[in-house]
């Protein structure tokens, strides 16, 4: 009998599940190399809408403690996103696995960690996958970012002192609500506590849109914002 491993699949959304990489297709890839390297496959963990933006998912904290109490010599994925988007986390599994002497497989990235050469490839991909991630969410600020120059609408909320016009997307100054907005700038300015510039706007009678009565919280979020 070939060396006792575990599978692990893992999709994020349905949407991901019918695009080529459902648990079922990651399965049967999986079980099939393990039949050609004959490999004993013992089980297969599975993780089922968990993002691989970290470790904190059911499946692969089993995974862990497998590797951690030796229950297991080695570990298959289909491709090395099922397992981990992030470079920190590779790291950490990368030298998890060196301690407790467990191989890890790739099969679509044919990596093989019981080789030097698959140590390093699994090093370099993940770093990849990370700088892909991180340009991605770089792409996504500035857009957010110029749609806010233009006073559009980015998220789910209307930010205060805006209403949103009639297409759906622009917002459009409230008055009443950007002389409020630069009444609390100035405050601040002046050294006000977030605390003591709400005590302000209630005494004044301003009137505060998500509750009957100004927070530092809310003058908090306001700032940010601004």
């Amino acid at each position: 009998m070939g060396k006792k491993v575990i599978g692990y699949i893992r999709v994020s959304t349905e949407k991901q599940a019918d695009s080529g990489l459902s648990l079922e297709y990651q399965e049967s890839k999986i079980r099939a190399y393990c039949d050609l390297e004959e490999l004993d496959l013992v089980e297969i963990v599975r993780d089922e809408g968990a993002s691989a933006k970290s470790f904190k998912r059911e499946g692969m904290q089993k995974v862990i403690s497998m590797i951690k109490t030796k229950a297991i010599e080695g570990i298959v994925v289909l491709k090395l996103d099922r397992l981990t988007r992030s470079v920190k986390d590779l790291g950490l599994f990368v030298d998890l696995i060196k301690k407790y002497d467990v191989a890890f497989m790739c099969v679509q990235d044919k990596i093989d960690t019981s080789t030097p050469s698959g140590v390093l490839v699994l090093n370099v991909l993940g770093a990849v996958a990370q700088f892909e991630r991180e340009a991605i969410c770089d792409r996504t600020k500035a857009a957010l970012s110029v749609k806010k120059a233009n006073h559009q609408k980015t998220g789910g909320l209307v930010p205060y002192g805006f209403t949103l016009g009639a297409d759906g997307s622009s917002l459009i100054p409230n008055l009443k609500e950007q002389k409020a907005i630069n009444l609390i700038k100035k405050l601040r300015e002046e050294g006000k506590t977030f605390q003591a510039i709400a005590d302000t706007l209630n005494q004044k009678g301003i009137p505060c849109r998500k509750s009957d009565t100004w927070r530092k919280s809310s003058i908090f979020g306001i700032l940010k914002a601004a």
